[in-house]
């Protein structure tokens, strides 16, 4: 039933495709008001890479990004591009890519803790829930799965697009288009309705070709559509409703799906990569690729025919290059997999600014914004030989030197500490540990989990060394300062470890560990870790090309994270949200005619009190940063010194959010209100902003002294 259905549907697509590619794009794009100064910006191509790097990790082997000269010398010659931006806490892929996509963080989106989160349930055991679900859905908790500060599904990000009547594409970004199925078909479609009935009994298929379908069809595209754009005036597209969105949000359609984007924007055929093979999965069918992990000709190939057929605005995510996009396994820097890998990445990127170039999409007319999720800490030992450098003399890795070392945490405890506490995990290089029951933070249980954990040890089969395996704990206090606590309390994990950056860690079947190797092993198929808080994980890069944009080169003079994205790009298109944001704009990356007309005047008073707010609000900031430390002392100290701490930190809490809301409040209406920050203002929150920085510092230290 399902197949005939579509049949009718792309009869009606084909003709209204080629009626829509005859009257050109310029028809979609007149409606588009997007509102740069002297209207310059008329595309956005927004590029989220996973795990790509600036910096090297070997310094005889060239970086991701100098080993693909096509991308780099685009943002170098272009625009800005800085190694000085940082990701949010937990470090990894989804929580990374919604803060820059709202730029909030994870306590105003939901989704703190990547890639999955758990919840307390009713009596006390643990769930977990996929972290990548499309916006409206529903998590495992049975809040709104992007749950906002009000208990409700926080503002998309499309929407200040959409309203301007421009329409905005998505390949495999997070959560602006389907992540799962049948989850967010259920979601979207409804329980019961055709879609869903077809996509459930495909799903129950005994062919595997034919259980891929619904992956293939529905997942990982879309389109959101502007209020009356020809792109959605057909029969492939849905309403797109928003019922939690400030200010309303109705009438707006949308198209789900390569089944219902590819015959709009293509109506001449299946989509193709920049190559010319046809984007499709392993069994050859049309759509969405490899379980969201697309190649870059694959996604730039996509997003290309998206902005030919005349949508405004593109979100894209790349694969990293790290792991073996052809096979089984993992790379080590300069190894020729790897080198190959990011050859082909960097031609794809030529291909991609040639083709745009071709169809009149340039730096001149077009805002450009690429960045990595997240910056992943290689594990594995020195290569062979020693001067290697990838590219002309490939370097090779010893069996057993090349690898996350995995660790089967509760089995561990179990072994050294005779701690046999029931809990779970979210597995990553910082686990964060939901003790069944959901004991109080001064509970026994907890205090006891809390200090045999910092005990932990394993000899590095790598290295032969002794190991500490705990670097960094978070309570559930550290955890709120920190931007990880939602507003579902069912969602706080009991802790938090921020562990040794050569491990992973999991939880397992079995009792204590007969040797250390059943406990502690290194996994060859991946090598690049995740999640914690070292800064070769959470300092990244950013790069912004386009009108507006200086042509500052590499530039590292400024602090920035994720959360910093999203309101310089609305504010360089002119646009605003309906929320204040947890970032502010780069004004220092702004030309002067392209400020907005609230900063301009007073640039150095807003740029002066933003510097301090981020180093006051953001996660890895000089403050969050510092209260990790002390948070660490205290949970690994006496009750007394813990009981102390719970009191200071509710204070220090308590007063860096008002700060916070003050000031980012006065940015933010500099920025999108035309109200420049008062200078009076901007001196007496930054110095009380300072004041308060020292005062956990101070902490810090005490911190320090009761762990070493």
């Amino acid at each position: 039933m399902r197949r005939t259905r579509s049949k009718i549907r792309m009869a009606v697509g084909l003709a209204f495709g080629v009626a829509l590619l005859t009257m050109g794009s310029q028809s979609a794009s007149a409606a588009c008001r997007l509102n740069s100064p002297g209207g310059q910006i008329k595309h956005v191509v927004n590029i989220v890479f996973d795990n790509v790097h600036l910096r090297r990790d070997n310094p005889n082997v060239p970086s991701d990004l100098e080993q693909m000269p096509n991308l780099l010398n685009f943002l170098q010659n272009n625009g800005t591009i800085s190694g000085n931006h940082h990701t949010p806490l937990i470090s990894h892929t989804a929580h990374d890519i919604v803060t820059a996509l709202t730029g909030v963080y994870g306590d105003r989106n939901g989704i703190p803790v990547s890639n999955s989160y758990g919840f307390f349930k009713a009596d006390g055991s643990v769930g977990f829930s996929s972290s990548f679900l499309y916006w409206t859905a529903a998590g495992g908790d049975g809040k709104p799965q992007m749950l906002d500060e009000r208990g409700k599904t926080a503002p998309a990000p499309w929407v200040p697009f959409t309203r301007a009547g421009c329409d905005v594409g998505a390949f495999s970004v997070a959560n602006i288009e389907f992540e799962r199925v049948p989850d967010d078909v259920t979601t979207f479609y409804g329980a019961g309705s055709p879609t869903d009935v077809a996509v459930r009994q495909q799903l129950a298929s005994s062919s595997a070709a034919v259980r891929q379908q619904p992956t293939t069809d529905y997942l990982g595209i879309a389109v959101h559509c502007g209020l009356n754009s020809p792109l959605c005036n057909n029969g492939f597209a849905a309403n797109d409703p928003l019922p939690d969105e400030p200010g309303g949000y109705t009438g707006f359609k949308g198209l789900f799906g390569n089944i219902n984007v590819q015959p709009v924007i293509s109506p001449s055929g299946a989509i193709k990569d920049l190559d010319g093979n046809v984007i499709a999965d392993q069994f050859g069918r049309p759509g969405f690729p490899n379980a969201f992990s697309p190649l870059a000709t694959q996604s730039l190939g996509y997003a290309a025919t998206m902005l030919e057929a005349g949508v405004q605005v593109i979100y894209v995510y790349i694969a990293d290059a790290h792991d073996n996009r052809f096979g089984s396994g993992t790379f080590g820097p300069g190894e020729a997999g790897y080198v190959a890998q990011l050859k082909a990445y960097d031609t794809a990127f030529g291909k991609f600014f040639a083709r745009l170039a071709a169809d009149g999409i340039t730096k001149e007319n077009t805002l450009f914004t690429v960045t990595p999720d997240e910056n992943d800490h290689f594990v594995g030992g020195a290569p062979t030989p020693a001067n290697c450098d990838g590219v002309n003399i490939p370097c090779t890795y010893a069996a057993g030197q090349k690898g996350e070392i995995n660790v089967t945490l509760n089995r561990l405890l179990l072994t050294q500490r005779a701690n046999a506490t029931t809990f779970s995990v979210h597995s990553d290089d910082a686990p964060t540990i939901y003790i069944n029951g959901n004991p109080a933070p001064a509970d026994t249980v907890v205090r006891t989990m809390e200090h045999d954990l910092d005990t932990l040890v394993a000899t590095n089969p790598m290295t032969g060394a002794t190991d500490k395996l705990s670097s960094l704990q978070a309570d559930q206090a550290e955890m709120k300062l920190l931007h990880m606590v939602t507003s579902s309390a069912a969602r706080t994990p009991t802790l938090t470890m921020f562990g040794n950056e050569n491990y992973f860690f999991a939880t397992g079947s079995g009792g204590a560990c007969a040797t250390q190797s059943d406990c502690v092993f290194v996994g060859p198929n991946f090598a690049w870790n995740h999640g914690d808080y070292q800064k070769d994980i959470t300092r990244t890069w950013v790069a912004m090309v386009g009108p507006g944009v200086r042509q500052l080169g590499r530039h590292d003079s400024d602090f920035t994270d994720h959360a910093d994205i999203r309101p310089t790009l609305i504010a360089l298109v002119g646009l605003a949200d309906d929320y204040v944001s947890e970032g502010r704009v780069i004004a220092e990356w702004i030309q002067d005619r392209a400020l907005p007309q609230g900063i301009r005047g007073r640039t150095e008073a807003f740029t002066e009190l933003a510097e301090v707010y981020k180093q006051l609000n953001a996660p890895v900031g000089q403050l969050g940063r510092a209260s990790l430390v002390w948070s660490n002392g205290a949970v690994t100290g006496t009750d007394k010194s813990y009981a102390r701490y719970l009191k200071r930190i509710a204070d220090v809490t308590a007063r860096r959010d008002s700060l916070a809301a003050a000031i980012k409040t006065a940015l933010n209406d500099a920025a999108f209100r035309n109200r420049p920050v008062d200078l009076g203002t901007a001196i007496n929150l930054g110095v009380r902003a300072r004041i308060l920085i020292e005062e956990v510092k101070a902490e810090a230290t005490i911190g320090r002294a009761f762990t070493n």
